[in-house]
């Protein structure tokens, strides 16, 4: 049952979500922010007790904004999900909480939204929906013994969840790397997986900050889509994942985490690392990673390997839907912070293209539509009558 008409409809209210926001607000265009959990930056808050942002605060600003206290401080989970919620009441983004979409389809040249609330008409949508939506593992997890406590990293919140005995971290990026160091404090920890590289400084020592500025100036414009080196960056992070920032090798082995091949199967209910070991355990943290949630669009947008089809986040095959927050959408940067508020920009100016801002006594509805036929005409898309 659709409820409402409006002109662009953004899904998602985290940092991607709220930057795409801030650009509608400055076009004056009529649009709403559709957001699942109960409070801006929930999202942030589920994950675990220790997380601290890899990025100092000077990146972790949205458009229009500067992040508060000191520039080289990294904020904790509690601290960037209340300056995203602030961010979202200081600039009236309209926001509406505790509503799930879904279904996201097509209705005539423009969408139905449909939420637990009702439906929504729109002439453009915006999937910011996050690309951290489905925990991955592999199969044979469900081969392991019952008495092995098994949780995901999006399940992991402390080291009191781990019982007594070892535990084996699957899975050695980023999250790998941080929990397997918590860990360490009160268990044996096993860490399996490939090196992904690692940031060649210490991101938080005063001495490091050039380097810091020269590497992510490196993530946000040479390590791009549009760069040789960028495309095989971006093969590379969607295989596996992006290069340690704040842990170090050393760190791991100074703590006396047990670096092991990266985990094949099941035997006997343990788990068995390439070269056929077998670990005694009592408790597995899957650092495996995440796909998106698509399963919700009702719309022919997914390619082979699971993902969004865009370009810059702009869907080709569907005119007026977008894509936002995607994992190297435009840049490695775009898989952090800092990188949402260009990819965000450039969505909203291609949305921008498309057609004016409807007026406030017309209907949004009827003015956005005659602007996507006409493009259609203009691309041969439409047959005249």
């Amino acid at each position: 049952m659709v409820t409402e008409r409006i002109d662009t409809v953004v899904i998602g209210a985290g940092q991607a979500g709220l930057a795409a926001g801030f650009y509608l607000a400055q076009q004056g265009r009529p649009f709403v922010i559709l957001e699942a959990h109960e409070r801006v930056g929930d999202s942030w808050r589920q994950r675990w007790d220790s997380l601290r942002l890899f990025t100092p605060a000077r990146y972790d600003a949205l458009p229009g904004s500067r992040y508060p206290g000191s520039a080289w401080a990294f904020p904790t989970r509690e601290e960037f999900a209340d300056y995203l919620e602030r961010y979202a009441v200081e600039r009236g983004l309209p926001v509406r909480a505790r509503t799930t979409v879904r279904r996201l389809a097509r209705d005539g040249a423009g969408y139905v939204v449909e939420t637990d609330g009702g439906g929504l008409l729109a002439d453009h949508v915006v999937v910011a929906a996050g690309f951290d939506r489905l925990a991955q593992a592999p199969a044979f997890r469900s081969e392991l013994a019952p008495t092995i406590t098994q949780l995901h990293s999006s399940e992991y919140r402390n080291p009191a969840q781990s019982p007594d005995g070892d535990v084996l971290v699957v899975g050695a990026g980023n999250s790998g790397a941080d929990i397997a160091l918590e860990l360490s404090r009160t268990h044996q920890v096993h860490l399996a997986g490939r090196h992904p590289g690692q940031v060649p400084f210490r991101i938080e020592r005063p001495s490091s900050r050039i380097a810091s500025l020269l590497v992510f100036a490196a993530f946000a414009h040479v390590l791009t889509t549009s760069t040789p080196i960028g495309r095989r960056a971006r093969a590379g992070v969607l295989a596996h994942s992006g290069p340690l920032i704040r842990v170090k090798t050393a760190d791991l082995a100074a703590a006396g985490v047990h670096r092991v091949p990266r985990v094949v199967g099941v035997t006997d209910g343990l788990p068995v690392v390439e070269g056929g070991e077998s670990l005694t355990v009592g408790s597995v943290v899957w650092c495996t990673g995440y796909r998106p949630d698509t399963s919700w669009i009702d719309l022919p947008v997914v390619g082979p390997d699971g993902l969004p089809v865009h370009e810059r986040g702009v869907c080709p095959s569907q005119l007026g839907l977008y894509f936002l927050g995607q994992l190297f959408q435009y840049s490695l940067a775009s898989s952090m912070i800092h990188g949402v508020g260009r990819d965000a920009k450039y969505v909203a100016d291609h949305l921008e293209r498309l057609g004016p801002v409807p007026r406030s006594d017309q209907d949004p509805r009827s003015v956005a539509r005659g602007s996507v036929l006409a493009l259609r005409r203009q691309a041969g898309t439409t047959p005249s009558r």
